[in-house]
C-alpha cells in the first residue's frame, strides 16, 4: 500500500489553477533542499573535527620524538659513565630513566649476536667473527612506538 502512496506522490504534480498546492509544493522542496544543507554542513563539522584531532595527535607524537631524541644522547652518556662507576644510585637513576622512556613507548632494538638487519641497524665496520652476524654494538638502537626512531650502529662479522 505504501508503495501506491509513492507512486501517486512522484506522479503528482500541482495543479497550476490552485496557487496554495503550488506554494505548499514550494516550501516542501526549500525544507528538502535546507535539510539537504543543513546535513552536509554536520558532515563538514564532523571532518573538520576528526582532522584536528589527528593534527593535534600527530603533532604530540612529533614534538614527544624530539624531545625523546634529545634525552636520548643524555640516557647514552649515563649509561656510558655507569659502565666506568660503580655507583648503585647512578644505576638505580639510569634504570630509572630507562623505564620512563619505555613507558613513553621507546623500546631497544636487540642486536647482539643477531643476523645483521639493513632494516634496523647500521654497519660501521666489518670484523672477524660469524659472518652477518652483529659482534659488537656501537650505540643502541630504538623504535618509539612503531617507528624506527634510531638504528642500532653495529660491528658486523665478515666471516673466516
Amino acid at each position: 500500500m505504501n508503495e501506491n502512496v509513492e507512486e501517486i506522490k512522484k506522479d503528482w504534480v500541482p495543479d497550476p489553477e490552485n496557487p496554495k498546492e503550488t506554494e505548499i509544493e514550494k516550501l516542501k522542496n526549500q525544507v528538502s533542499e535546507m535539510e539537504l544543507n543543513w546535513k552536509r554542513a554536520l558532515a563538514d563539522y564532523k571532518n573538520l573535527v576528526d582532522r584536528t584531532n589527528k593534527e593535534k595527535k600527530q603533532f604530540t607524537e612529533f614534538a614527544n620524538e624530539i624531545l625523546i631524541m634529545k634525552l636520548l644522547a643524555v640516557y647514552d652518556s649515563m649509561e656510558m659513565l655507569g659502565k666506568f662507576n660503580n655507583d648503585q644510585g647512578l644505576a638505580l637513576t639510569i634504570k630509572q630513566f630507562g623505564q620512563v622512556l619505555k613507558e613513553e613507548g621507546l623500546k631497544e632494538i636487540e642486536a647482539l649476536g643477531k643476523n645483521y638487519d639493513v632494516n634496523e641497524m647500521e654497519a660501521i665496520e666489518l670484523i672477524e667473527g660469524e659472518k652477518d652476524k652483529v659482534i659488537e654494538v656501537i650505540t643502541k638502537g630504538f623504535y618509539l612506538k612503531e617507528k624506527l626512531l634510531r638504528p642500532t650502529r653495529v660491528k658486523v662479522g665478515k666471516g673466516n
